[in-house]
């Protein structure tokens, strides 16, 4: 077999690694902001629907300028 062609190969095997590997941790920093936007709407660990008695225009608008 010709050496380049087994040099390709590794290229390819290597980038697919690369990939995963990036997928993994994209996902994971998802995740993480998922859990960063719960917590601070107080909804980390409750049904959305627990703000329903709260009163009108609470959360409503929020000031992400800062």
């Amino acid at each position: 077999m010709d050496m380049s062609l087994v040099f390709a190969a590794m290229a390819l095997q290597a980038g697919k690694f690369q990939t995963q590997v990036a997928t993994d941790i994209l996902k994971s920093n998802a995740d993480a902001e998922k859990s960063a936007v719960q917590t601070l709407l107080g909804t980390g660990a409750q049904d959305a629907s627990s703000l329903a008695n709260v009163a009108d225009g609470v959360g409503g608008n929020v000031d992400v300028s800062a």
